[in-house]
């Protein structure tokens, strides 16, 4: 990506590109015509199965406020009594709070590039899938990983954090 394409992309989507390409992650952000601000529509516009898309959900920490993130295919459902006994008590994260705590808004929360790092948890359901997809900051921004890149691009721990199918 050269430098005017990557001034012209919104700043989220910015800081997302500058830690993908510090990390060597050979896949930058795309731009998609439409908004993905579910997985459902990610996977559409992407045409791949809903179960594809890695979302990032945000929880509040009781105990200390922190940001709490699971990363969970798209085509399961957080058991928040399976992250709160993995990381305390969590709650329900208004949208006000993940922008400032993350820098994103709701719909476009990247696993990474965060302005305040989260605690992380990864579903190990994404296991299933040789390739996914993540947003990239902006409800119209995706980029393309492999479930084991995003222990290294975050440093976060698989779990199991989902209700069964």
């Amino acid at each position: 990506m050269c430098g005017a394409e990557l001034m012209a992309l919104p700043e989220g989507v910015r800081r997302v590109a500058a830690a993908l390409e510090a990390a060597g992650h050979p896949h930058m952000p795309v731009m998609l015509s439409d908004a993905a601000r579910t997985a459902q529509q990610a996977a559409d516009a992407l045409g791949i199965a809903v179960g594809q898309i890695a979302k990032s959900i945000i929880f509040r920490r009781r105990a200390d406020d922190a940001a709490v993130l699971v990363i969970t295919s798209g085509d399961r459902r957080v058991d928040e009594k399976k992250v709160d006994a993995l990381v305390g008590k969590t709650g329900r994260a208004d949208a006000e709070f993940v922008k400032a705590r993350t820098g994103f808004s709701i719909g476009g929360v990247s696993p990474l590039a965060h302005a305040e790092p989260p605690v992380t948890l990864i579903d190990r359901e994404l296991l299933r899938f040789d390739v996914i997809w993540a947003a990239a900051g902006h409800p119209h921004g995706v980029f393309q990983l492999r479930p084991q890149d995003l222990e290294r691009l975050t440093g976060a721990p698989l779990a199991d954090v989902t209700q069964q199918p």
